[in-house]
C-alpha cells in the first residue's frame, strides 16, 4: 500500500493568473463562435507552455469546442462533422479511461461509470470505433454532455481553488490484488460457460442424431410420416440428461437452439425429413411448421414447456427476427413464433381438432401468461413479411385486447414497412378510407374508383364510356390564357413558365432538368445583407392602431407584473442586429 501524503500539493499551470483562466473558461462555453475561437487560440498557447504535461481535461475541451466552432460556420458537410465530433469523442473516452487502467484491462464502461459518465456515451464510443457511424443529432448529443461533464468536473473544480490532478476519479481505488482476483474470477465464469455451451450442444445433438434414426426406421417400415412412434429407450435417456441440465441452463439451452441445424434446420436436415425446401416461400406472409419437423422437435419441447423456458424461447426468437436473418430463417423462426401462440391460444384447441391427434401436436396444453405489450413491442422491432398475421395472433389471443383502432394502426404500420396489405391488415378494397402511402396505392384507389363508377352507370342503365385517367401529355397542356395569366402574376419575379414538354415522371420532387447531382449548384453565387432599419416599408401599409398598441403596451408594462417582457430599447437593439439577404 502507498502512504498518501497529507501535504499541499502545488501545480505548475500555464495560464498567467485565475484571471485569465476564468476569462478562458467563460469563452469556452459562451456559445459564440468568435468568442470560442478566441478562448481556443489561448489554449494554443497554453500548450506551448504545457509542452506534453497538457491536462486532459483542457486538450479535449479544446477538441469539442473546435468540433462547435467548425458546425457552426455551415460549411461542412454532415458525414464530415460526424467524422469530427467522433475523432473528439472516441479521444475523450479513451484519455480519461485510460488513467483507471491498471496491470490488468478492465471494461471502459465500469471505468466510465466510476466517473459519472453514462453508458450511452461509451457505447457511442464504441459504434464510432467498430460499428456504423452514429447520426449526427447523437454526436452533437454526445459533445454537449461531454462539455458540461468537464466543466462540472474540471474547470469549475480549478475555480474553486480545488487542483487536483487525480480529479478524473471520485471513487476510491481498487486493491490490484482484489482486480486479479476478480478477473481470475471472471475467466473461471468464462470457462464454465463455454463448458455449458459445449454441453449443450453435445446432448442436442446427440437428440438429434437419435430422431433422424427413429425417422429413418419409420420410412423403412413404410409408416406415414406423422405418425411418429413414441420416444425409444435411449431418446428418453438423453431427454432426461436434457431436463436435467436446462434447469441450470436455461438460457444456454435457448441460445444454442436459435442456432442453424437445431429448430432452424439446415438443407441437408430438409432433405432428410423428405421436406421440400420451397416450402418456405409457399406462405410467407401465414408461415406454417411443416408437421414432421414440429413432431421432430416435440419430445425435447414438451420435456421444457416450463412457463419460463417458453417465455424465454420467444423472447430470443423475436430478439433472432429483429436482426434481419435471412428468409429461410425468417421463416422457420416466424414459424415457430406462430406455433407457440397457437398453443397458448383461446381458440387453439378448436384450430387443433382440425389436425390429426390434438395432444401429440401441442408443445404445452395449459396456456402460459405472457408479457403481451412486451411481445407486440417485440413484435413491431422486427418487421418482416409475417409481422402483420403475428400480430393478428397476438391481439387475438391477448387477455386485455387493445383498442380495435390501436390494433388497425399498428398493422397499418407493418403494412408500410412490408409495403403490402395482407388479410385484416388494412381496410377492404371497397373502403374509400384506405390510406395511401405509395404510388402504388394510388393507382389501385383509382382503378377502384372507376370501377365503381362503370358499377353505378351500369346499375342506372345509362351508357357511358368510361374516362381513362387523363395522361402526363394531356396534364401539361395549358390553354394561351391560362399560360398568360401565370405569367402576367410572375412578371418582375425571377421565375417564368414553363412551356416545354418536360418528362417530368423521370425527375424527382425538387429536381428540374439538367440540374447536376451537387446540391452546391443552388448556393446563391452572390448576394447582399440589410438590416430590418434599411428596409423600405410604406406608410400606407402600417396598421393604424399601432401607436395605440403601444401605448397600451407601455401602461400594461408600467402597471402590472403581466406587461411585456421586452421593451421598446431592447426591440431597437433586436432589430439592430438582424440581417436579411
Amino acid at each position: 500500500m502507498k502512504k498518501k501524503t497529507t501535504g499541499k500539493t502545488r501545480h505548475v499551470v500555464a495560464w498567467m493568473n485565475k484571471a485569465e483562466y476564468e476569462h478562458v473558461m467563460e469563452y469556452l462555453y459562451s456559445k459564440e463562435p468568435a468568442l470560442q475561437k478566441h478562448a481556443l487560440h489561448r489554449i494554443s498557447a497554453w500548450k506551448g507552455r504545457f509542452g506534453q504535461s497538457t491536462p486532459v481535461a483542457v486538450e479535449s475541451t479544446a477538441d469539442l469546442v473546435r468540433c462547435q466552432v467548425l458546425d457552426s460556420t455551415g460549411q461542412l458537410e454532415a458525414g464530415d462533422l460526424v467524422l469530427l465530433y467522433g475523432m473528439a469523442l472516441v479521444r475523450f473516452v479513451n484519455l480519461i479511461t485510460e488513467r483507471q487502467q491498471k496491470k490488468v484491462a478492465r471494461p471502459l464502461r465500469r471505468l466510465a461509470g466510476n466517473i459519472n459518465i453514462p453508458e450511452w456515451v461509451v457505447n457511442l464510443r464504441h459504434d464510432l470505433t467498430h460499428r456504423r457511424l452514429p447520426s449526427l443529432k447523437w454526436c452533437r448529443k454526445g459533445c454537449g454532455f461531454v462539455l458540461d461533464w468537464l466543466h462540472q468536473e474540471y474547470w469549475s473544480r480549478q475555480m474553486g481553488s480545488q487542483l487536483a490532478e487525480d480529479w478524473n476519479s471520485s471513487s476510491e481505488e481498487e486493491d490490484e490484488e482484489e482486480i486479479v482476483k476478480r478477473h481470475e474470477r471472471d475467466l473461471l465464469s468464462r470457462q464454465k460457460e463455454i463448458e455449458a455451451h459445449k454441453k449443450v450442444r453435445e446432448l442436442l445433438n446427440s437428440y438429434v442424431q437419435e430422431q433422424f434414426q427413429i425417422y429413418e426406421d419409420l420410412t423403412k417400415q413404410g409408416r406415414q410420416r406423422d405418425m411418429w412412434p413414441d420416444a425409444s429407450a435411449d431418446l428418453s435417456w438423453i431427454l432426461t440428461q436434457i431436463k436435467h441440465f436446462a434447469t441450470e441452463a436455461s438460457n444456454i439451452f435457448a441460445d444454442v437452439l436459435m442456432q442453424d441445424g437445431f429448430l432452424i434446420p439446415t438443407a441437408e436436415q430438409l432433405e432428410s425429413l423428405d421436406i421440400d425446401p420451397s416450402e418456405d416461400s409457399d406462405d410467407v406472409f401465414a408461415p406454417c411448421l411443416p408437421r414432421v419437423f414440429l413432431h421432430f422437435w416435440l419430445p425435447l419441447l414438451k420435456v421444457l414447456n416450463s412457463s419460463i423456458f417458453i417465455n424465454l424461447i420467444l423472447d430470443k426468437l423475436f430478439a433472432e427476427l429483429s436482426n434481419e436473418p435471412s428468409s429461410h430463417r425468417t421463416y422457420y423462426i416466424a414459424s415457430w413464433i406462430s406455433e407457440i401462440l397457437l398453443c397458448n391460444s383461446k381458440t387453439g384447441e378448436l384450430k387443433a381438432h382440425k389436425r390429426l391427434k390434438i395432444s401429440k401436436e401441442r408443445i404445452f396444453l395449459n396456456r402460459v401468461q405472457f408479457p403481451w405489450r412486451n411481445l407486440i413491442s417485440a413484435c413491431v422491432n422486427a418487421p418482416c413479411t409475417a409481422t402483420p398475421f403475428l400480430l393478428r395472433q397476438i391481439f387475438s389471443d391477448m387477455d386485455k385486447p387493445l383498442p380495435h383502432d390501436a390494433q388497425q394502426n399498428l398493422l397499418q404500420l407493418c403494412s408500410i414497412y412490408t409495403q403490402g396489405y395482407h388479410g385484416n391488415s388494412s381496410p377492404g378494397p371497397s373502403d374509400p378510407a384506405q390510406p395511401v402511402y405509395t404510388l402504388q396505392n394510388l393507382q389501385e384507389r383509382l382503378k377502384r374508383n372507376a370501377a365503381q363508377n362503370r358499377d353505378t352507370h351500369s346499375s342506372n342503365h345509362t351508357p357511358v364510356s368510361l374516362q381513362a385517367p387523363p395522361t402526363e401529355e394531356l396534364q401539361e397542356k395549358l390553354s394561351t390564357e391560362t399560360v398568360q395569366d401565370r405569367n402576367s402574376a410572375l412578371r418582375g419575379s425571377a421565375w417564368s413558365m414553363c412551356t416545354d414538354k418536360v418528362p417530368w415522371k423521370q425527375y424527382p420532387l425538387g429536381k428540374v432538368p439538367g440540374q447536376p447531382e451537387d446540391p452546391s449548384c443552388l448556393m446563391v453565387e452572390s448576394y447582399s445583407t440589410f438590416t430590418v432599419f434599411d428596409q423600405q416599408v410604406e406608410l400606407d401599409q402600417l396598421p393604424q392602431h399601432h401607436g395605440n398598441r403601444s401605448v397600451s403596451l407601455q401602461t400594461r408594462g408600467a402597471s402590472g407584473s403581466d406587461g411585456p417582457l421586452w421593451t421598446h430599447s431592447d426591440l431597437s437593439k433586436l432589430k439592430s442586429g438582424l440581417k436579411l439577404f
